[in-house]
């Protein structure tokens, strides 16, 4: 009888599985980018631990293999379809409306079909956050943003660090600089650690990057140059212990996880999500890598932050709001 249970279970269990395919389609960068597209595999993984269910997925190349790779898993049968990345919009609006009764999403873009799931981030928030931190870490008062793809979004990151990083410190010096207009700006290690280098050299002492695999050039440049560096969508306090003042966590990973953890439960939703520091969307990163960079002060002042921006007290200007930095 036992067996029996036990075979009947397993059939069940499989049955379940058979009910959901998920798929995953990541950036220009790849999966291992220690960031962006990592994060979001981090969160398949952890769904695949807990589930037992498997997902495919997908490393484009270049930008034409898009449309391809989400037909690709959509004539497969493959649903939800979770795509990362802004750039991924066309290829999802068109794919999503030749398979009406598959499931989609997408990170960073909205994309308004009924079978479309848009998930966005207040990364201003975070970045605020971390602004804070690198000012009150700097000790010449000057810091320095390395962008990777110059576009609206990565601006929503540097004018939300430059804010908090004068609300830290209202004389502060932010550089800025980024690294291409092209998706080939978020691969470029080197560009990015010469970006950095030339912030360090006019006088900055932290450096923070929103570039994808480039920023692992910005944070291998800070640790040579005995400066510090800010991490970004995952934690990479971890690349360069000591060297790392924090991350900004974008929890891209809780967005694909919950995109099939939903599809999994029958709970799946289309429509429009916005994660901030209240949905615990963003965030900063303290572990052991970083513990003694962060001083008791510094902890107090941020929490004070959060709160603020959670209650309305403190307000991040959007650059994408009007597309414009007051700061």
């Amino acid at each position: 009888m036992i067996g029996v249970a036990t075979a009947s279970m397993l059939m069940a269990a499989g049955a379940m599985a058979a009910d959901i395919k998920p798929a995953l389609l990541y950036d220009l960068g790849g999966k291992f980018d220690k960031s962006f597209n990592e994060a979001a595999h981090t969160g398949a993984e952890q769904f695949k631990t807990d589930s037992g269910i498997e997902y495919r997925d997908f490393e484009i190349q270049n930008d034409s293999q898009r449309e391809q790779a989400l037909r690709n898993f959509a004539k497969r049968g493959m649903s939800p379809i979770v795509a990362i990345g802004f750039s991924q919009a066309n290829a999802v609006e068109k794919v999503a409306k030749e398979f009406p009764d598959l499931q989609f999403a997408i990170v960073d873009m909205v994309v308004d079909l009924p079978n479309v799931r848009s998930i966005v981030f207040k990364e201003h928030e975070g970045s605020y956050i971390v602004g804070m931190l690198a000012a009150m870490a700097s000790e010449t008062g000057k810091v320095g943003f390395v962008g990777g793809m110059d576009i609206p979004l990565i601006r929503k990151f540097a004018c939300g660090y430059k804010q908090g990083a004068m609300a830290a410190n209202g004389s502060a010096e932010v550089f800025e600089n980024m690294t291409g207009t092209t998706g080939a700006a978020w691969n470029d290690p080197v560009k990015g650690g010469e970006l950095a280098k030339s912030q360090f050299d006019r006088g900055a002492d932290v450096v923070y990057h929103a570039a994808g695999g480039t920023g692992i050039g910005v944070l291998q440049a800070a640790a040579d140059a005995g400066k510090l560096g800010i991490g970004v969508d995952s934690n990479q306090n971890g690349l360069h212990p000591g060297s790392v003042l924090t991350s900004m966590l974008k929890r891209v990973d809780v967005a694909v996880y919950q995109a099939f953890e939903d599809a999994k439960n029958d709970n799946w939703s289309a429509g429009f999500s916005v994660l901030g520091l209240a949905e615990g969307g963003v965030d900063w990163a303290l572990d052991d890598n970083n513990a003694k960079l962060i001083s008791d002060e510094m902890k107090a002042a941020v929490e004070t932050a959060k709160a603020d921006i959670v209650s309305g007290k403190v307000v991040v200007h959007d650059y994408m709001s009007n597309e414009s930095c007051p700061f």
